[in-house]
């Protein structure tokens, strides 16, 4: 994998490749230092009162187009871009946590845990890291900690949608598990539907405790 540059299509709408662009300066900069392989990893799930905490990092292969904040994108889109990453020669890396080792470390820690993780799964291993909002103690490449990195790096974009789509995919199935709880609708967010349900039902395994 050559990790010097990577081009932006050129029949794309010039609007979105000056975006794509801009996504790649950070990148770029590792590039023009020497390093290779550049990951950009995130995170999806610190906030719900269920399931696990996901982790993503993604070395791209080259550019995809679309790739953006996986919050600013629908579901569907997330699911699209997903399937694309994942199916072509990226590099992909995914970490969890459960929600009975959150309890055991605490939500910070286990934040690091599953991105170091994610990290840990990607190989060939890579040299430098863009790490949306941490500067992730611990592991062996460089990091950059970047603010707002999902909406600022395609690297940490990629990792982004990779976080949270296998993130809402687990809790999808965890709803199969758990009915009466409805986690395919809010993921395991503290909605007023999952707080009432709470109150009737009380907390199911997948709940984290110290989140009470």
């Amino acid at each position: 994998m050559s990790g010097f540059s990577l081009s932006i299509p050129e029949h794309l709408p010039e609007a979105e490749r000056l975006r794509m662009q801009s996504m790649l300066a950070l990148e770029e900069n590792a590039w023009a230092a020497g390093f290779v392989r550049v990951a950009g990893v995130d995170e999806a799930g610190r906030g719900p009162l269920a399931g696990p905490v996901v982790a993503g990092a993604v070395v791209l292969a080259w550019p995809v187009a679309g790739l953006d904040d996986s919050k600013r994108l629908s579901e569907s889109r997330r699911e699209a871009l997903f399937e694309e990453l994942t199916g072509g020669d990226h590099l992909i890396g995914v970490g969890t946590v459960s929600a009975s080792e959150i309890d055991q470390i605490g939500i910070q820690s286990a934040n690091y845990r599953a991105m170091a993780r994610a990290v840990e799964m990607l190989q060939p291993a890579p040299d430098f890291l863009l790490v949306d909002g941490f500067s992730l103690p611990g592991v062996v490449p460089p990091v950059v900690k970047v603010i707002k990195g999902d909406q600022r790096s395609l690297s940490i974009a990629a990792a982004s949608i990779v976080a949270k789509v296998t993130r809402d995919r687990w809790m999808k199935t965890l709803d199969q598990e758990y009915p009466a709880y409805g986690f395919g609708r809010h993921k395991g967010y503290g909605t007023a539907y999952h707080l009432d349900v709470l109150a009737r039902l009380g907390p199911c395994p997948e709940h984290r405790r110290s989140f009470a």
